[in-house]
């Protein structure tokens, strides 16, 4: 793993809503490793390099909207020559329950537009951080839902998810990705 990527929408409007989980995980990744992300122009989002397993890991959180993601997917991996596998995306998850989180390799975008995005600029074989935020029960209502922001106790549940995230990427990064997925879906 060389870039583990957040997905979200910028903008204090967003910053507390469902479609900002993925954001979330960078930033608790940031704090865990007492990192600060920085605006690259260059690549369209906020960036910063952690070491982790020994191995240098640069985390993006990209500033174009959810549904341009992969513009800036593609520009710094494109830049730093990183193989579409040694990529890692967090996302919300409709699918999952609140506080429910799964590391997937592969598969379908499941109607998420900024994995759709990821998959037009640079295909679909990468890792992903599947962040459970629960559903809202119909689909119709799914809009409001992931640019809604969850109840406290949902939110509580969906911060204790990332923090065992957080705790196991190091052996994701490694190469250990079967160990990762076994401790983190078994907590």
């Amino acid at each position: 793993m060389s870039l583990i990527v957040g997905l979200g929408n910028p903008g204090t409007k967003y910053d507390k809503t469902r479609h900002n989980a993925g954001f979330w995980l960078i930033d608790e990744l940031a704090q865990h490793s007492g990192l600060s992300l920085r605006a690259e122009r260059r690549f369209q989002g906020e960036i910063g390099r952690v070491t982790m397993a020994g191995r240098d890991v640069w985390l993006l959180k990209p500033t174009t909207f959810m549904n341009h993601s992969g513009q800036s997917v593609k520009l710094l991996s494109g830049f730093y020559k990183i193989p579409l596998s040694q990529i890692l995306v967090a996302h919300d998850e409709i699918d999952l329950p609140a506080g429910d989180i799964r590391f997937k390799y592969g598969g379908g975008h499941g109607g998420h537009n900024g994995l759709r995005d990821i998959f037009s600029h640079l295909g679909q074989n990468f890792w992903r951080v599947r962040i459970g935020v629960g559903h809202p029960g119909h689909r119709d209502d799914v809009i409001d839902y992931v640019l809604g922001q969850p109840a406290r106790e949902e939110y509580r549940h969906i911060h204790k998810a990332l923090i065992a995230a957080v705790d196991v990427l190091p052996d994701l990064v490694s190469g250990a990705g079967e160990r990762a997925m076994s401790v983190l879906h078994s907590r």
